[in-house]
């Protein structure tokens, strides 16, 4: 009898504990509410979306550097001294009086204004390159935005299907909770007509497996609580709220199943860790023309000028004459701008070289980590496939088997012990078929992050009711 028993722990095994509460009422969710949910509320999404907005500005602050580079304004506000003109002599002449002096005690306000603009004629490519690499660099970001987003729904689809595995083995457990009831009363009514073939010895073999199986119940119980709690915090539900998924039954996901070729082909073109490679080793490579750029020349429109104010100062009409308290004027110009220092420009453009040889050699190594990546995930879906056609068919043959075995029991014609069998077959079936869709499910989800195509089946509806 105790045979009966064997079965309750083939899908308690897989449970975790918890620590949620249920105190509000749960948020019913499908898979497709839970992956939106998490992108739209997700912290990590916002944070690599930041890091874009920061690529973004790093961007616009290089376009506006092609206009005036250089642009600023100086102003000083003091007093100044009045002028000591003793001899009376005119005012357009004082320069020409030795007698002159400043009266420092009679001051008036005095203000200046200095401002100095560069403009960029001509930079062998320093500015254009500084544009293109701050582009390129919005684009890595971008890709890392995707990169994190596939973290993220990958992360919610498979919280979710293992709340669905949860509620299963959730459900097999009080069926296998039935059957201990059942052995047990069968077990009282044997001994009581005085059956041969039944002792106290199955009885007590009985009563200790029923407690091992309550614990096997708190363990189930609780793992259902983890995987709910889990799915909550991935939602960021209220504290107390938790989830439930809508559909009871965990089904395998519905897939065209393509060929590797196809899958690589895909994973090529979509990948955002691709992108984010060739958007890296763009930038490189605008880097190096920008080091290169300090090797020559540069040319500039330079514009500077002041302007500076004293109420009790006379201007001088002389132009080998100047009053620092009483002046105006503009310069501008062409200006030529070379570093010298070769050695250092040459040390920068071998360190840009390096680092954009760096990149390239990354990205060839990760175009290769990529293509096995996806072959990886794409076995193992077969495997996970052929995991549960196996499972469903051994069930199929399993519940044929059982309903033989009650037939011939009910009809006094069978054996109890074959009866036992059949029944603990049959729900270590039903368990290991419910951990093989699960399996195959997650495998499903990681190819498609692995080709880069999760959040687009989830936007073009093919994840649509899973």
């Amino acid at each position: 009898m105790r045979t009966f028993l064997y079965v309750i722990f083939a899908g308690l095994l897989l449970a975790q504990p918890s620590f949620a509460r249920q105190d509000a009422e749960p948020m019913q969710v499908d898979l497709v509410t839970a992956m939106t949910r998490s992108l739209e509320i997700s912290p990590e999404v916002d944070a690599a979306e930041a890091k874009r907005a920061f690529a973004d500005a790093r961007l616009s602050l290089a376009h506006a550097s092609r206009f005036l580079t250089e642009f600023s304004a100086t102003t000083a506000h003091a007093v100044a001294p009045g002028i000591d003109n003793p001899n009376g002599t005119p005012a357009n002449r004082l320069y020409l009086d030795p007698d002159v002096r400043n009266d420092w005690e009679d001051l008036s306000p005095f203000n200046r204004i200095e401002f100095e603009a560069i403009q960029p004629i001509w930079t062998w490519g320093e500015l254009g390159s500084s544009i293109d690499a701050a582009r390129a660099g919005v684009a890595i970001d971008v890709a890392g935005v995707r990169m994190t987003e596939d973290e993220v729904l990958e992360r919610s689809a498979e919280l979710y299907y293992s709340l669905q595995l949860a509620d299963a083995l959730g459900r097999l457990t009080r069926e296998a909770g039935d059957i201990v009831e059942q052995a047990k009363d069968e077990i009282d009514r044997l001994l009581e007509e005085g059956a041969s073939d039944v002792d106290y010895a199955d009885l007590f073999q009985v009563e200790i497996t029923e407690q091992e199986f309550l614990q096997r119940v708190v363990e189930v119980e609780e793992s259902r609580k983890l995987a709910r709690a889990a799915l909550s915090r991935q939602l960021f539900l209220p504290s107390g709220q938790t989830v439930e998924a809508v559909a009871q039954v965990l089904d395998p996901i519905v897939i065209e199943l393509r060929d590797l070729p196809t899958w690589e082909a895909l994973a090529l073109a979509d990948r955002p860790e691709l992108a984010q490679a060739q958007a890296g080793m763009s930038a490189r490579e605008s880097l190096v023309e920008v080091a290169r750029s300090d090797y020559y020349p540069k040319l500039f429109l330079g514009i500077s000028g002041k302007w500076a104010y004293a109420a009790d100062r006379e201007r001088q009409r002389n132009p080998y004459v100047s009053d620092p308290f009483l002046s105006r004027g503009v310069q501008t110009g062409l200006a030529l701008r070379q570093n010298l220092n070769l050695g250092q420009t040459r040390a920068k453009v071998r360190q840009a070289e390096a680092e954009h040889l760096e990149v390239r050699s990354q990205s060839e190594a990760l175009r290769q980590l990529v293509l096995f990546e996806v072959e990886e995930a794409y076995r193992r879906v077969l495997i996970a496939q052929a995991a549960v056609s196996a499972r469903e068919e051994a069930l199929l043959i399993s519940k044929r088997w059982l309903r033989d075995e009650q037939i011939n029991f009910d009809l006094d014609l069978g054996d109890t012990e074959n009866l036992v069998r059949a029944v603990r077959d049959n729900l270590s079936l039903q368990a290991q078929r419910e951990q093989a869709v699960f399996d195959y499910n997650v495998a499903v989800i990681r190819l498609l992050r692995q080709t880069g195509q999760l959040k687009s089946a989830l936007q073009d509806g093919t994840l649509l009711g899973l």
